[in-house]
């Protein structure tokens, strides 16, 4: 398929461009307002021929040089500079000053595809404002949206992506995506990268660590993430991920080519994320040279190499040196440099005034539309999880406005810069008019080194001081602590409410916030034997493999400066608490007639790129600060502001009311207070499964959702929240389910007093197939908005195609005929209304294995890895142990089958049994393997069976340690 497309997207440029050539020597004129030079620069005539012409008019270094991600200027043909990778996930990031919106699960938590392309279409506007800042380089090709799928809480980049199911994910990306595009694929308004593909969800060694994806997984759960948003239009391209699938870096994924490119008639712009190429020689030693990794990539799909940073010339150099060997031809060259141009073309960076959307300027960053979106969005966003009838609040009386989140707005790595910043606190006292009470709940301690009997001392200026041990016990001494959980905390020191964080020389109380690359504003008072503390630095460097230094503080100099120490040199300190958080809290809400308690996360500190979290709990001193509150005062009402599932437990048992947002943005406070005061109604939905316990899951490495009954699909487990679930100020009664052309209609009645919104959700379950199928499965939903009493019939579209699965025994599509549910309702759990479809589909015939069959085609298996076959294409099995199997169910044998073929690999020897019904069943064969040069040296072996082997029956393949299993065959 990748060769067929190619080189027919090659014959189509040579035909336009000999077209161009005819027409321009006839004289022809072109449109008044274009350059009539070059034909390249003529937007009259198809991108195809524009991309022809320019390319014929390039030299191979010329060319070359547009597969960095930093592309030079072509001077002599009036080209600017361009580069690839301007962040814009929930906003322009990293440029200065934007509109910031709600993180991008937040986004996705509004179920609400017309708002979110609402708000790409203002980030792709403020895009454009910027570029016109920075005329010298193009930085339209946005790196967004993230489309991983969510399918473990626990992934430090939960905050990036939208949901666990793969259909809500392609409704919100394509949505996203068309918004930052235009709408318009031949005019882009910027051009958007999809991340990260593919089945990237841990980041603990993600450049290292393979996710496992067999046939199923791979079609019917992580393509499905990338395909929509591909299909439509709505996206340029992917970014390749860091980690391996089936032991192949993503880097080299063919799929690349054959998979992504199928999806759509348009060039895409595939490019490598941050260094990756370099990981193909290095961490991961996958070639053994550059040029080799480079002209792999390139062949695989790459286009667009990210890579050293603004140093293009090791990349140009790798391909240079892989053309000069033979490795690449020039074709593969022209084919990338096509691919980079298609998009540079469709921008307008070619057009006269940068085309369609060159007018777009600065005025539209953080515009007043763009802040009123931003609020809109915020709203919709946050989740109602408990309502025992203490919201909405009354705007009279008194209140009180207390927790470590109650006063401050975080931003995430990926965040623009904040232009105004609307708090809790401020949101609640706008809302009423009034000033509230209010207390961040966290303890105000003193370090006193039991030595010396000094104190920790901290710098009073703006700018602070290095950490010092003096005499001063006053406020220099004195430092506010928050706990983000798992032991970690943040020192603010109160002498200028700056935060303390490591230099790589001192530690000093200068930042605003934790934050950078490395946080290095992270500690841990880690409590003695004797009562104790040793203060640990914890900054995120300190896990990295290249870490040596010590990670504790003691004075290191004659002034009493603090510097890293070993631990047998680390300083004893008492903590001695000048003021209690929790007295304080409780003082603030004691007799008020509400309190709302703001507690969460910190998105540097709990999770995010690099880091996964090791648990889902809310940080114990912030449970502690809650259930103070909620006894000194029953009107109290939570606000739990994080990036992901948390594990409330008892603690939402105990109090009335919780309220769930993702950090939402500048908007944040305004947002939260119309919700608790119920100008606007609770209409998010969860897009995850909230997990009761950190033990529903398991190794964050596994992947196969199928077998270990992962997200809401498949989760057989009783959930602290289902997936689709969120309360609101109203009630929706349903009526029956009737299927119409198309799909299936159903009335929503708003039974309430209150006007609210309501999100449709239509799922499906196959009652019987070959497979397991998910418990439930999204398929349709609608986002509808209600005055009370209001009546409206709402229509989910549902085809037959629809219900299609992957089925491994003939590596298509299927739809099975039998009875499938549908189930509509206000989530996974909550259905109001079902029908039964009686569906003719087909049956899935017994396996045939007389006929070369894949390895990974199984139906189930023990003990075995997924591995590449080659360096360049294919899976196959690997057994980790001895006694690993692998199933293939309901297979006809007939009156019997011979013998047993198999195309195996591996430097060790090893067997492979033919087993019938079980594992242990019947041995109908073994054949002998003496072992290969390397593991990707195949050799055929064979084993005659005996007579048991006919008639229907389940086949079990048993292996030995590390053979390596790519196809087989019983005749």
């Amino acid at each position: 398929m990748k060769g067929k497309r190619t080189s027919t997207r090659r014959r189509q440029r040579t035909t336009l461009l000999t077209a161009l050539l005819l027409i321009a020597g006839l004289g022809a004129t072109v449109p008044a307002h274009a350059d009539p030079t070059y034909p390249f620069r003529n937007p009259a005539l198809p991108v195809n021929a524009r991309v022809s012409d320019l390319l014929s008019r390039l030299t191979l270094d010329e060319k070359i040089s547009l597969l960095h991600q930093y592309e030079p200027a072509i001077p002599r043909l009036g080209i600017q500079s361009f580069r690839t990778g301007t962040e814009a996930l929930h906003g322009v990031a990293w440029l200065g000053r934007a509109t910031v919106f709600p993180q991008a699960i937040g986004l996705a938590s509004t179920w609400d595809p017309s708002l979110l392309r609402q708000v790409g279409s203002a980030i792709g506007d403020e895009a454009r404002g910027f570029q016109q800042q920075r005329p010298a380089g193009w930085g339209l090709n946005l790196w967004a949206p993230v489309v991983n799928l969510l399918r473990d809480p626990r992934w430090g980049r939960n905050e990036e992506g939208y949901s666990e199911d793969p259909y809500l994910t392609g409704a919100i990306s394509t949505a996203y995506g068309t918004g930052l595009t235009g709408g318009d694929p031949d005019h882009l308004k910027t051009a958007p990268t999809l991340k990260h593909f593919l089945a990237n969800n841990n980041e603990e060694h993600r450049d290292t660590t393979t996710s496992e994806l067999r046939p199923r997984v791979l079609k019917e759960y992580d393509e499905q993430a990338f395909k929509p948003a591909i299909a439509a239009d709505a996206a340029t391209g992917v970014m390749s991920s860091y980690n391996l699938v089936n032991g192949r870096p993503n880097t080299v994924n063919p799929a690349l080519d054959d998979t992504v490119r199928t999806w759509t008639s348009k060039d895409l712009l595939n490019l490598t994320d941050a260094f990756a190429p370099g990981n193909l020689v290095g961490s991961q030693q996958y070639y053994g040279t550059q040029t080799e990794a480079d002209a792999a990539a390139l062949k695989a799909g790459i286009d667009s190499f990210t890579d050293n940073d603004t140093d293009s010339g090791p990349t140009t150099t790798a391909v240079k040196s892989a053309l000069s060997t033979g490795l690449l031809k020039e074709s593969d060259v022209d084919k990338a440099a096509g691919d980079v141009l298609s998009i540079r073309v469709r921008l307008g960076e070619f057009d006269p005034g940068g085309g369609r959307y060159g007018s777009i300027d600065a005025s539209v960053i953080d515009s007043p539309a763009h802040r009123a979106l931003a609020r809109k969005a915020a709203t919709e966003a946050a989740v109602l999880l408990k309502n025992d009838g203490a919201l909405p609040l009354k705007k009279t009386g008194s209140a009180a406005v207390v927790g470590p989140l109650a006063d401050t707005l975080y931003t995430d790595w990926y965040s623009g810069t904040l232009p105004y910043a609307v708090t809790p606190k401020d949101g609640i006292e706008s809302k009423l008019g009034t000033s509230v009470a209010s207390s961040e709940g966290v303890d105000r301690i003193a370090l006193k080194d039991t030595a010396t009997g000094k104190y920790v001392t901290a710098g009073a200026g703006e700018a602070g001081a290095p950490l010092k041990e003096t005499a001063d016990s006053g406020t220099g001494a004195q430092f506010d602590v928050f706990d983000w959980g798992s032991g970690i905390v943040t020192l603010r020191s109160a002498a200028n409410g700056k935060y303390v964080g490591y230099n790589w020389s001192n530690f000093v109380n200068d930042q605003k916030q934790p934050n950078g690359w490395y946080v290095q504003q992270q500690f841990k008072l880690e409590r003695q034997d004797d009562g104790t503390y040793l203060l640990r630095y914890a900054g995120y460097e300190t896990a990295e493999s290249w870490w040596s230094n010590p990670v504790y503080l003691g004075p290191t100099g004659t002034d009493g400066t603090l510097g890293l120490v070993a631990k047998d040199q680390a300083a004893h300190y008492t903590k001695d608490v000048v003021r209690s958080g929790v007295d304080e809290a409780v003082a603030a809400v004691k007799g008020k007639d509400q309190a709302v308690v703001v507690v969460g996360s910190d998105p540097s500190i709990n999770g995010r790129e690099a880091h996964d979290r090791t648990d889902l709990s809310l940080a114990p001193s912030q449970e502690t600060l809650v259930k103070a509150v909620h006894a000194a005062n029953p009107h109290t009402v939570v606000i739990v502001e994080n990036s992901y599932p948390t594990t409330l437990g008892s603690l939402e048992r105990e109090v009335p009311a919780v309220l769930w947002t993702t950090h939402a943005g500048q908007e944040t406070g305004n947002a939260l207070a119309d919700l608790l005061y119920g100008d606007a109604d609770p209409s998010g939905r969860l897009t995850q499964t909230w997990y009761r316990s950190d033990a529903d899951l398991p190794s964050i490495l596994d992947y196969d959702i199928i077998k270990s009954d992962r997200t809401y699909q498949y989760f057989k487990g009783q959930a602290l929240h289902p997936f689709g679930y969120g309360l609101s100020y109203t009630t929706f009664r349903y009526g029956d389910l009737k299927r119409v052309d198309g799909g299936y209609e159903v009335t929503v009645t708003n039974t309430g007093t209150r006007a609210g919104d309501e999100v449709v959700q239509l799922y499906t379950h196959q009652r019987t197939s070959r497979d397991k199928q998910p418990l439930k499965q999204l398929k349709a939903f609608q986002r509808v908005s209600l005055a009370p009493g209001e009546t409206r019939t709402v229509k989910l579209k549902l085809r037959q195609t629809d219900l299609a699965h992957w089925d491994v025994t003939r590596s298509k599509w299927t739809v099975e005929s039998g009875t499938y549910d549908v189930l509509v309702g206000s989530s996974s759990s909550d259905i109001h209304a079902r029908a039964a479809w009686q569906v003719k589909g087909e049956t899935i015939p017994p396996r045939n294995l007389s006929k070369a069959t894949r390895a990974e085609n199984f139906d189930d298996y023990s003990a075995v890895h997924l591995v590449d076959e080659s360096k360049a294409s294919g899976t196959a099995v690997s057994a980790a142990s001895d006694g690993a199997w692998l199933k293939f169910a309901d297979t006809q044998l007939g009156a019997g089958a011979g013998e047993f073929s198999a195309r195996v690999a591996g430097t060790s020897s090893g067997t492979v049994e033919v087993r019938l019904g079980s594992p242990t069943g019947p041995l109908a064969g073994t054949a002998h393997f003496a072992g290969t040069s390397s593991p990707y040296d195949y050799t055929t072996v064979t084993a005659k069976l005996s007579g048991a082997a006919k008639g229907r029956t389940d086949v079990y393949l048993v292996l030995g340690k590390d053979v390596r299993l790519s196809t087989f065959t019983l005749r």
